[in-house]
């Protein structure tokens, strides 16, 4: 068997090790959004270092917003450029060191409103290396399987990124956050004991994105100068905007997307400050409900990889929506916190395949050649309108001071990508 490439064949016996660091990276990189942005210092920002929670919950949803602006600029440029350049290593390794940096230095947030600033100006720039790395992450992935194995190498990704944010998780709640005396002579006093996943979350992404560098091939060079791949790139990236409904299931596909991704993104990034506001969970439990719900989410990730290759990546990313609107409309109606844990814990499980899914549509539904602009425009539809999930959810919150209401906003985000999404003819 081999897989057809610009460049000629990959044996089937060499795809393994690609594949198995390709994985890897994602095991790496989830620890930031399920550690920073989500279960641990996102709570800690709005609880300990914020005036209050709901201030620190609008100023966490203003900074994503900018943070998401940026990416949505910046993405579909810088994919082109990978695509005219040919190599997509470079670019990884460039944002994922940006982001690994901004989230070691969030160990110098301290529970004082004197360093919002500082938490919210770090914030954008790992959101920021995140986000773009991942561009470039996506686009790799036509690259090394063949197309029939798409759904199933993306659902395997997505599996072991929430296994390694789970990993991740245990090791700060067991290993830091719970412990009477916290290791290393941390002060509690100081936070120090929670501020100390933020170096965590750096070094684990660090370590698990080397096998990528090492065994992932790349694309050649292609040997164009800058200037002409920076004009080339510019060019082509308005050619694109202007052309994409030369490809209808692509242009309705990335409008689908930007809606439902965007409903998706939100409920993930404030997941955790509803849970610790809403219920009144203490770190240590917003943790455990984290931990729980990356099991949940791994395991439908990876249940759903074969069904993806099945039935096909649409009808995944209906059923997984159809199913995320009627849970997330039960949580909004609960009181109890136990029903909460198990509609929250059923919730994760169709976050995997969503996203998932998603990755593995976008690579099914690319012309040849136009991978890394693809997914830089993939990006940009996830991010032209993140910030409205984030100002929608931060002006609910303070017109009504709950987070009830906040989290309300996210269902017609549900709806209407799902509606747009069936317009979608997969190959």
């Amino acid at each position: 068997m081999a897989k057809e490439h610009g460049q000629g064949a990959i044996p089937a016996d060499t795809l393994r090790r690609p594949v198995a660091a390709w994985c890897l990276y994602d095991w790496g990189n989830s620890a930031i959004p399920t550690i920073i942005l989500t279960f641990v210092f996102a709570p800690y920002f709005t609880q300990a270092v914020a005036a209050d929670p709901i201030t620190g919950s609008a100023q966490w949803g203003q900074t994503l917003t900018l943070s998401a602006l940026l990416v949505a600029l910046l993405s579909p440029v810088l994919g082109a450029f990978s695509d005219k350049g040919g190599r997509r290593k470079p670019w990884l390794g460039l944002f994922t060191a940006l982001a690994c940096i901004a989230v070691g230095f969030l160990w110098f947030v301290r529970p004082e409103t004197s360093d919002v600033l500082l938490a919210l100006a770090l914030l954008v720039f790992a959101n920021l290396g995140f986000e773009l790395a991942i561009v470039f992450y996506n686009s790799m992935l036509p690259a090394i399987v063949p197309r029939r194995l798409l759904g199933r190498v993306s659902g395997w990704g997505w599996g072991i990124g929430y296994a390694g944010g789970l990993a991740c998780l245990a090791i700060a709640l067991v290993g830091i956050v719970q412990p009477e005396t916290p290791p290393f002579g941390l002060d509690k006093a100081a936070a120090e004991h929670v501020r100390a996943v933020a170096p965590l979350a750096a070094i684990w992404f660090a370590i698990f994105a080397l096998p990528l560098f090492f065994f992932t091939p790349d694309e050649p060079r292609t040997g164009l100068p800058f200037g002409r791949i920076l004009r080339e790139g510019i060019a082509e990236v308005l050619g694109t905007l202007r052309t994409v409904r030369r490809y209808p299931p692509v242009a309705w596909y990335l409008l689908a997307h930007m809606i439902y991704i965007d409903g998706i993104n939100t409920l993930f990034l404030f997941g955790g400050i509803y849970a610790a506001e809403t219920f009144q969970m203490d770190i240590i439990e917003v943790l455990k409900f984290g931990i729980a719900l990356n099991v949940t989410a791994g395991l439908g990730a990876a249940a759903f990889a074969w069904i993806d290759d099945w039935i096909g990546a649409r009808r995944v990313i209906t059923i997984a929506l159809i199913a995320l609107t009627l849970i997330s409309t039960a949580i909004l109606f609960t009181e109890s916190k136990d029903v909460f844990w198990g509609l929250g814990l059923l919730l994760g499980a169709f976050f995997g395949p969503v996203q998932a899914a998603s990755r593995s549509l976008m690579a099914r539904l690319a012309p040849e050649g136009m991978h890394s602009q693809m997914f830089g425009l993939y990006s940009l539809t996830g991010k032209a309108t993140a910030f409205l999930g984030p100002a929608l959810f931060s002006l609910a919150v303070l017109l009504t001071e709950s987070q009830r209401a906040g989290m309300a906003t996210i269902l017609p985000f549900f709806l209407v990508g799902l509606l747009l999404l069936q317009k979608v003819r997969e190959p």
